[in-house]
């Protein structure tokens, strides 16, 4: 039988429920107070330095001026986003973004993870330590460092690379003005950076199985193919589903540092991006309304992106970021 009540006692039944919510939040925090300590310089370094500074976002709207102020500057609306979306570059940059991060995803994802998976499967500890310590060295050169030898190698002239080709009878290539080699030589270089450093994260949810499966497989007669096939990799997807959302979530993203030292006018067909354009136009010539619109363009493209393809894990695999 449904219990009936009248307003004030609905009213009193809120009021207790919030008090008995504030009195177990309050207890909870009490009980984790150490913990809420450990946490908060990481709440003030995000305060200060990540969600503070997002007030400048209005500089997209306006016509902004260094000697004005942020405030002082005419409103404009979304002239800036007008100017980029007419600009005759724009599906050049476009274009060129997506096609570095899809083939960045095609190639450089999976490398890590196929890396991981044969390291683990070394068994002389001596050698898998080795090759795990020279696999993360390129991970702490300077990107300047990288695209000095990744040039020094490819070079016309002393390059190893054409030094190679030319032993075997081929002809010079010009690589680093050939709009065509770019994007290899990018996701090329990336990988060989990157690889050793990435695998870290596959390798500690693979330490994370449950060595009694192996064993159970051995009991079984499984070989190690089989093992790696039906316990590592099944074993290490959620982390591998959770970072790919991460990478689909930032498609329309490229890192500016490493392209600039790259390309050249010559190169731009296929080199120039996003954010080099930006950075020629906001940086270069000073228009950091520009610069500011095109980044909240990107920023929001991309909170789009992530949040779908989240959603389409969740429906898929139940596996998802929130």
């Amino acid at each position: 039988m449904e219990t009936t009540y009248n307003a004030d006692q609905k009213r009193t039944i809120k009021r207790n429920q919030r008090d008995l919510r504030r009195y177990n939040r309050k207890k909870a925090f009490q009980r984790d107070k150490y913990l809420w300590l450990l946490v908060l310089p990481g709440i003030i370094w995000y305060a200060i330095f990540a969600y503070a500074p997002m007030y400048g976002l209005v500089i997209a709207f306006k016509d902004f001026s260094p000697f004005k102020g942020i405030w002082g500057s005419p409103w404009v609306g979304i002239k800036w986003f007008k100017d980029f979306f007419s600009s005759h570059y724009f599906w050049r940059l476009i274009r060129n973004t997506l096609l570095i991060n899809v083939y960045g995803l095609l190639w450089g994802f999976p490398a890590p993870i196929i890396f991981a998976l044969l390291l683990n499967e070394l068994q002389h500890e001596g050698f898998k330590k080795f090759s795990q310590t020279v696999s993360y060295l390129p991970h702490f050169i300077s990107t300047v460092v990288i695209v000095g030898i990744v040039m020094d190698f490819l070079s016309p002239s002393t390059g190893l690379i054409n030094r190679m080709i030319r032993a075997l009878g081929g002809e010079t290539i010009h690589f680093m003005i050939e709009p065509g080699w770019f994007r290899t030589i990018y996701i090329a270089s990336g990988i060989w950076q990157g690889i050793g450093w990435n695998s870290i994260i596959y390798l500690a949810a693979i330490s994370g199985i449950d060595q009694e499966l192996y064993e159970a497989a051995t009991v079984d007669g499984a070989s190690r193919l089989r093992k790696m096939w039906h316990i590592t990799i099944p074993g290490i997807l959620p982390t591998v589903v959770i970072l790919l959302i991460l990478n689909l979530g930032s498609l329309l993203s490229v890192g500016y540092e490493k392209i600039i030292l790259m390309y050249n006018p010559r190169t731009y067909e296929t080199a120039d991006v996003i954010s080099t354009y930006v950075y020629r136009r906001g940086i270069g010539d000073a228009e950091y309304s520009f610069a500011t619109a095109v980044g909240l363009f990107q920023n929001i493209i991309n909170f789009i992106m992530i949040a779908t393809f989240n959603q389409i894990s969740k429906k898929v695999s139940e596996i998802s970021l929130w």
